[in-house]
């Protein structure tokens, strides 16, 4: 069995279980809240993620690290659920249960993700102009824009919504242009 595999049957049975213990309690929102702050968290910090897949350390001293980064902020459930989850020796797969579980949310909430690279940082106005665009590419009632900068765009922006791309990037279109150019001549 392949590791992303096993991966997955671990994380969505643990995301689809969290989910319905938010939904039957009306805390889709505070879940995903808190998801979105371990997600940065853990993403952010390369020694967090080894410490918790490190199988020579006891349950009790992760749930220890957790309680004091996750504090009083992290709702009850949410902590018990990290508690579960380093008891059944799963913390490994915390990154991808927040991550499933942000995807379930924004199922639920009819929310597009769209990947944005951008050239330079974006006035609001063009973070609204990108919104309504996907909007209107996707159908969704409202989307979540995952910004990343790259200066080798030169200028415009990259949107992806799941397979879909949308190359609006000056180095995008002068890639085209050449493409034309060099079919055009030979």
């Amino acid at each position: 069995m392949t590791s992303s595999r096993l991966s997955a049957e671990v994380v969505e049975p643990y995301a689809d279980a969290l989910m319905s213990l938010a939904r039957a309690h009306n805390l889709t929102e505070c879940f995903g809240q808190d998801l979105r702050s371990l997600l940065e968290l853990l993403e952010g910090s390369q020694e967090l993620q080894a410490f918790l897949a490190n199988p020579l350390i006891a349950a009790g001293d992760k749930q220890a690290v957790l309680q004091r980064i996750a504090g009083d902020s992290t709702h009850s459930y949410l902590q018990n659920f990290l508690r579960l989850l380093a008891d059944k020796k799963r913390l490994m797969f915390a990154a991808g249960i927040a991550r499933r579980y942000l995807a379930l949310l924004r199922e639920l909430n009819q929310t597009a993700l769209a990947q944005v690279t951008a050239a330079a940082e974006l006035s609001e106005s063009q973070r609204q102009q990108v919104t309504e665009r996907v909007k209107a590419m996707t159908g969704a009632r409202d989307v979540e824009l995952e910004l990343s900068y790259d200066p080798e765009l030169i200028g415009g922006v990259i949107v992806q919504v799941g397979s879909q791309v949308l190359d609006a990037s000056l180095r995008g279109q002068l890639r085209r242009m050449s493409l034309q150019m060099s079919g055009a001549v030979g």
